[in-house]
């Protein structure tokens, strides 16, 4: 059976062939030996285990988050994963057992861009105007709400994609502030740009809310954020309120979003992300849901879908531009030849990012 030094999962269509692309190229730079061994498959790390069972997993390997890692494979030597996403939480708790990274610049644009994008289309009652046009309607139709310095938009989590979604909101006009438990150390990052407030005056006084926050699952930390949109403090906000969240749908509970929306406090859904995606998507194709959020999401969904409410979803896709695709692979790479740098010893840049 072969014997390869990197294999890289779930790799899928245009993203493969990236991949190939860049592994090319920095060989070519002399940054990767030039016998590297490497597979590039879609399948995910149990699935590709179970085919082949005689291949050994090597030290070095890159995932998305569909994968899960044996349990004898994070023994004996320290290994190194990059997972293949923004987003790490999956991979969170393993942080004391191999070295981890994860890909933090490829989708900061594209993810924003998604953001700015379902603001639009909440802002712009886009759903009614469309379903008005059915009958060329123009003497009754909902008012839109304009976009402009008396409107206020708060980013929750102001990293590189939050930093970057507060910046075109300011592009667009917008008052724009920022929550983060970061807040000390990013103001004099951004050179003091971005106005921190709490959670509190936020959400009293924000039109237009934006999650950009990285899900952190584990209890004890600081930036533990599973449920922080929850319905008792969204049922603070000003009636009205634009809710949007490109991350991770667990931070946003979607049995408090439908609420608080039949409740009129939130005026505008626009969501890039489910809680428990990968459960969520056999529902979606016609599982039926037994938890109460994925009730609530199937119901986002629908109403998205029928054009009946101020809702507008996707599959978790605001990382997927022509751009982000090829930044992907690049920054994937990148990992990997400063792995080789290292001395295959560890990344350049990997988990924890951020203490406590």
């Amino acid at each position: 059976m072969p014997k390869y030094d990197i294999i890289h999962f779930e790799a899928l269509g245009e993203e493969a062939k990236h991949l190939e692309e860049e592994t090319v190229r920095e060989q070519k730079r002399n940054n990767l030996p030039q016998n590297l061994e490497y597979l590039i498959t879609p399948d995910a790390v149990q699935d590709f285990m179970e085919k082949n069972p005689d291949v050994a997993l090597p030290d070095l390997i890159t995932t998305k988050t569909h994968s899960r890692l044996p349990q004898d494979y994070l023994s004996g030597a320290k290994k190194s994963i990059v997972t293949r996403s923004a987003g790490y939480d999956h991979f969170e708790h393993l942080v004391d057992a191999a070295n981890f990274a994860s890909l933090r610049e490829y989708c900061v644009d594209a993810v924003a861009q998604t953001a700015i994008k379902f603001l639009y289309a909440a802002a712009g009652v886009l759903n009614h105007y469309t379903e008005n046009t059915r009958t060329f309607e123009r003497n009754k139709s909902l008012s839109f709400m304009e976009l402009g310095p008396d409107r206020v938009a708060t980013v929750f989590g102001v990293g590189k994609i939050g930093k970057k979604t507060h910046d075109l909101l300011l592009a667009n006009g917008l008052t724009v502030q920022g929550v983060d438990v970061r807040q000390e150390e990013l103001d004099s990052l951004y050179g003091h740009v971005v106005r921190f407030v709490s959670k509190e005056e936020a959400m009293k006084n924000s039109d237009v809310v934006v999650n950009t926050m990285n899900l952190t699952k584990i209890p004890q930390s600081r930036f533990f954020n599973v449920g922080y949109f929850s319905k008792e403090y969204l049922a603070q906000a000003k009636p009205g309120v634009i809710f949007i969240n490109v991350t991770r749908g667990e931070i946003a509970p979607e049995s408090g979003l439908v609420e608080l929306y039949d409740k009129k406090i939130i005026g505008g859904i626009g969501l890039d992300i489910f809680t428990e995606e990968n459960e969520f998507a056999k529902i979606v194709k016609g599982q039926a849901p037994k938890k109460p959020d994925h009730v609530a999401a199937k119901e986002l969904v629908d109403r998205a879908l029928n054009r009946s409410a101020n809702i507008y979803v996707q599959p978790h896709q605001g990382f997927n531009s022509d751009v982000a695709a090829a930044n992907k692979a690049r920054e994937a790479v990148k990992h990997i030849a400063a792995w080789y740098r290292n001395g295959k010893k560890h990344f350049d840049e990997q988990l924890p990012y951020y203490k406590g």
